[in-house]
């Protein structure tokens, strides 16, 4: 196998969602999990449907597609989103990305398992060193005097852990469903539309319904719903945009593999706010991580 063009959106949706995983914590833990995806996914829808309808771009899908995209989205966002802001309630945004990094590894074994996909020995190798050196870098990124609030724990933390996981395996699933439209050729951001569409109408069934947790913790203020909204944007409006446009020429685990190096992207990120260095176990896996993306771009 060679390098593949494509491998770079992978590459390109970490660093969006890189970026969004630092801005959402304030929001997330202002509204609450199922405010914050609900409000993220109606802003986003808002700006989605005029460009896809402007295009002309909804006629790329049939209605099983449409129905497949809906599944896709319900499954990722609905209860995979929904889960990891949850997580980051209680864990904050660097222990759950540890958490969420599995979802390479989730997505390697649906991969072979449902559509016979293989790795070669150079790109298992390049796949074990991202996935360690994420979960190197995020475990040990901390000083050991960090007490800012997204570093301590809110609630139960064996919960925390579930969700986060929950959440990894949702997004491996959704993408395992979108792989077989997506190589069709189906737009990505039409594709997206659908599955954002799906997540919002379950979301106001469950609002509607009364349940108590949609409803939001705090009041959506204007400042917050201008953050929720570029949130969204970015995280699903251009990053699923760009890892469903990966999954139409790239394997479902390679795509996992490359998008998986976030929470490594966090990092500095992470240094920028809080205004200290991460901790030098974070540089070590860093380099882990590095190294294994290079090797699973050059296989």
């Amino acid at each position: 196998m060679a390098f593949s063009p494509y491998d770079l959106l992978a590459l390109g949706a970490a660093v969006c969602w890189a970026f969004t995983s630092v801005m959402s914590a304030t929001p997330a833990r202002h509204l609450g999990a199922l405010a914050f995806t609900r409000w993220r996914m109606l802003l986003l829808l808002l700006m989605l449907w005029p460009v896809v309808l402007l295009r002309g771009s909804w006629h790329s899908l049939s209605w099983t597609q449409c129905g497949v995209m809906a599944v896709s989205g319900f499954i990722g966002i609905f209860v995979g989103d929904t889960a990891l802001f949850a997580a980051m309630n209680r864990l904050g945004p660097r222990r759950t990305s540890v958490l969420f990094a599995t979802h390479a590894f989730f997505s390697a074994l649906l991969g072979y398992w449902f559509l016979d996909e293989h790795m070669g020995p150079q790109a298992m190798l390049g796949g074990a060193l991202v996935m360690g050196g994420v979960m190197t870098a995020t475990l040990l990124g901390r000083h050991k005097d960090d007490a800012h609030a997204w570093e301590t724990n809110t609630g139960h933390w064996g919960l925390g852990v579930a969700l986060g996981l929950l959440a990894a395996l949702c997004q491996a699933v959704s993408s395992l469903i979108a792989k077989p439209v997506m190589v069709g050729g189906v737009d990505p951001i039409a594709a997206t539309a659908v599955r954002v569409s799906a997540t919002c109408v379950a979301q106001l069934v469950l609002l509607w319904s009364g349940f108590a947790a949609a409803r939001a913790q705090n009041r959506a203020t204007l400042r917050v719903l201008l953050q929720v909204g570029w949130i969204g944007f970015l995280g699903m409006g251009v990053g699923m945009s760009l890892i469903l446009l990966a999954l139409q020429q790239g394997d479902v685990g390679m795509v996992a593999i490359l998008s998986s190096v976030s929470p490594v992207l966090v990092l500095p990120l992470l240094w920028l706010r809080l205004g200290r260095a991460p901790a030098p176990g974070a540089w070590l896996g860093a380099g882990f991580t590095v190294l294994g993306t290079a090797l699973v771009l050059l296989r």
